[in-house]
This record gives structure tokens, C-alpha cells and sequence, in this order.
């Protein structure tokens, strides 16, 4: 029989305190090829804070990570990991196709302007290209952040609230996007208040009570 894959990202022990208050943990956490965990507690839970130190944004208090089977660093997070955080993080004034033209060489992807229109469709901003983000609305703004997570190579992606200020329709293409991630062997880790949040295939779904807001 063939061995079970390695988990993508094994945390044991996770736990954050800011100042003296715990914000989680200890947590065990893990997130196997071809599944996504779903992240839920109310607010204060800490989730968009175990996103951070996930994505090495904040350090832990204690316990540890690894990503791939390797203790988790600053460099082996951006080749292996794609992160979609609150804030979209483009440039207001550069066009979408320059945005991600810009996120595919920083990703060290080499990809066409077609491809890159290809991505922009894929999430409703065909005719966008040469828009800034400070012209678009929150929902748009968060339809080009996934596009630029579309073409990061990592194969785990960790997501904070990424259905926040999307329609019905910006709902589904989340639950697309990352159903056609994890049916590759990708992974996904992504923090939701909504039971709207569906991905097809594997998902598992952790409560996080944190101890502060």
C-alpha cells in the first residue's frame, strides 16, 4: 500500500500572546494535500492572528511550524506559500495587468500578457486592464488580490477572510478557485465567520475559541 502524502503545514504547540494576554493556543494544526481547513470562531478568536504567524508576519510564543517538511523561514514561505491577506496590498496606481505582471516576476513565474488577461477574466475584470485599484470598488479589490494568488506557485495557500466583501457570485469563484487548488494537491487554510464558505471536495473545519480579542 502506498504511503499516505506528507502534510503541507504541520504546527504543534502553536501559541501567541500579545502583550500578557493569550491570543491562541497551544494549537496542533495541519493541512494535508488535497484538503482545505476551514477556520471558523467568533471575533477575537485569533484567527487572523494564527493566519499572521502562519504566514511568518508574526512571530509565535511558542511552538513551531514546518512548511513541506522544513522548519518554516522567511524565504520558504514565499516559494511555497501564497498568502491573501484584509488588506489587498496592489499598488493604487499601477493598471491590474501591470499588477500581476509584477506578482508573476516576483513569484519568478514567467507568464504572457495573455495568460495574465486570461487571470484577470478568470475573476471578472475582463476589461480592467489598464484600471487602477483606487478607481475600484472593495469587491474588485478583492477579486485582483485572487488573481494574483491564482499564479503563486506555493502549494498551500492561506487565506483570511476571503469572501469578505464579495457578492453571491465572488462566493462561488472563492469556492472555485480553491476547489480546482486542492483537487491539484494544494492545500488551503482559510478563516471565515460565513457557513457560506463551501469549497468542493476535502474540507475539515476548525473552531478556534481564543482567549482575548
Amino acid at each position: 500500500m502506498d504511503a499516505a502524502p506528507a502534510a503541507l503545514l504541520v504546527a504543534r504547540g502553536l501559541t501567541y500572546h500579545r502583550n500578557q494576554d493569550r491570543i491562541f493556543g497551544p494549537l496542533d494544526v495541519h493541512v494535508d494535500p488535497g484538503e482545505a481547513v476551514l477556520v471558523r470562531g467568533g471575533n477575537g478568536a485569533g484567527k487572523t492572528t494564527l493566519l499572521r504567524v502562519l504566514a511568518g508576519l508574526l512571530e509565535a510564543t511558542a511552538g513551531g511550524a514546518t512548511l513541506l517538511g522544513r522548519t518554516v523561514d522567511a524565504d520558504h514561505l514565499a516559494r511555497h506559500c501564497g498568502y491573501l491577506g484584509h488588506r489587498p496590498g496592489h499598488a493604487p496606481e499601477l493598471g491590474c495587468l501591470r499588477q500581476l505582471r509584477h506578482a508573476a516576476e516576483l513569484h519568478g513565474v514567467r507568464t504572457s500578457d495573455a495568460q495574465l488577461e486570461q487571470a484577470l477574466e478568470a475573476v471578472g475584470l475582463a476589461g480592467y486592464e489598464d484600471t487602477a485599484p483606487r478607481r475600484m470598488s472593495a469587491g474588485q479589490n478583492k477579486r485582483l488580490a485572487l488573481a494574483r494568488l491564482s499564479l503563486h506557485p506555493g502549494r498551500l495557500w492561506l487565506m483570511d477572510e476571503p469572501y469578505a466583501n464579495l457578492d453571491l457570485d465572488g462566493i462561488a469563484l472563492v469556492d472555485r478557485m480553491v476547489g480546482r487548488h486542492t483537487a491539484s494537491g494544494g492545500g488551503a487554510f482559510i478563516t471565515t465567520h460565513g457557513a457560506y464558505a463551501a469549497p468542493p471536495g476535502r474540507v475539515r473545519v476548525l473552531e478556534l475559541a481564543g482567549a482575548a480579542a
